[in-house]
């Protein structure tokens, strides 16, 4: 059974949401704080919570610098809101000292559909994923301004963009981990099978 080893990044946010979701999902989850914790799984979860102290939580704790250096050499990643903005390669309006990771060839808005008073829950077609629409939590959600060439949009709404692959890398403005739906948890697991397959 190819039961592939993916972590959630424990450093703050909706973690254990994720764990659930992912182990739902036929994966073995596990959270992630170290970077010899990091070292041990196929893929990450980079879960919603406030991008700028995920960012400099993970420049204290030492696992920015290897979770890019993963990044870069293939990890199948997956960013949930905060997550998202962690994994652009721009922001639009960065808070002080706030970092990404990159991986996606896009230009994220923080907060772009209000405040924390103006989540909503709204039905998206995600490209990729089988069924009904995915039923998406926004909280606080960012979305996304632009993609570049190698990005590949999966969804919209509204008119914006809150979904995009690039390759290993996945990411959603929405919170699918909120509502019990686990299809795009097991569209991620599947991207991090098929890396597995292709390095064995």
């Amino acid at each position: 059974m190819n039961t592939p080893v993916i972590g959630v990044l424990a450093l703050q946010g909706d973690v254990r949401e994720h764990l659930i979701a992912l182990a739902a999902a036929d994966a073995v989850a596990r959270p992630v704080r170290r970077p010899e914790e990091l070292a041990e799984v196929d893929g990450l979860v980079l879960p919603g919570g406030e991008s700028t102290t995920i960012s400099k939580l993970a420049v204290l704790f030492g696992v920015m610098e290897p979770l890019r250096a993963r990044v870069r050499d293939g990890m199948p990643v997956y960013g949930t809101c905060a997550g998202m903005i962690m994994l652009a390669d721009k922001i639009l309006d960065p808070r002080s000292g706030q970092e990404t990771i990159g991986g996606i060839d896009m230009i994220v808005r923080r907060n772009a559909f209000g405040r924390q008073n103006e989540s909503f829950e709204a039905a998206v077609d995600v490209r990729g994923v089988e069924g009904d629409p995915v039923e998406g939590v926004f909280i606080r959600a960012p979305w996304v301004e632009s993609v570049g060439a190698g990005a590949e949009v999966l969804a919209e709404h509204e008119g914006h963009i809150v979904a995009v692959r690039q390759g290993h890398v996945l990411a959603t403005s929405f919170h699918p981990e909120l509502t019990g739906d686990h299809r795009v948890h097991s569209l991620f697991v599947d991207m991090v099978r098929a890396s597995r397959a292709a390095e064995a």
